[in-house]
């Protein structure tokens, strides 16, 4: 079996002269988690993320499109929906800025990990992707011959 994969994370640690008990619980938990675990954590935090912004943007335009509804109104109702569809609009740009803010993250993280660990951990595979073809390939090969021996030795 391969080993698993080293990452590049930063694991917050606890300090053993640390008193503060609500927090100790939620830091321990997360130095006992191994890397594959604090990353999936993680990715899921930015899953929700991602999640809750597009969702408000989506709530957003349903709420904007049902109140252009056309119909005979008076200046009242008129403000009122316009008021509304102001406070709706304004709070789909700071989901949106939101997103923005949330790519340019990703971005950063993309652009400053370690490219030599992610180089080292491709090389490796592609060694064992080519290991492994080589195998197929002698398999391959030997079944051939069988197969191409046996008739050979049975018309003689």
């Amino acid at each position: 079996m391969s080993e698993p994969p080293q990452t590049d994370v930063s694991r917050p640690s606890a300090l053993p002269t640390a008193t503060l008990h609500q927090r100790s619980t939620i830091t321990q938990a997360l130095v006992d988690q191994n890397s594959d675990e604090y990353l999936d954590a993680i990715e899921e935090e930015w899953n929700k993320k991602l999640d809750a912004e597009v969702e408000i943007l989506v709530d957003g335009m349903v709420d904007i499109v049902s109140l252009a509804s056309i119909g005979d109104k008076d200046k009242f109702r008129i403000a009122q929906e316009s008021f509304q569809a102001e406070s709706r609009a304004e709070s789909m740009v700071r989901a949106a800025n939101s997103l923005l803010s949330i790519t340019h993250t990703l971005k950063l993280l993309l652009l400053l990990s370690d490219e030599a660990q992610i180089a080292h951990r491709r090389d490796v595979e592609l060694k064992h992707v080519q290991q492994e073809k080589s195998d197929a390939q002698q398999k391959v090969a030997a079944l051939l011959d069988d197969l191409f021996s046996r008739p050979a030795s049975r018309s003689t």
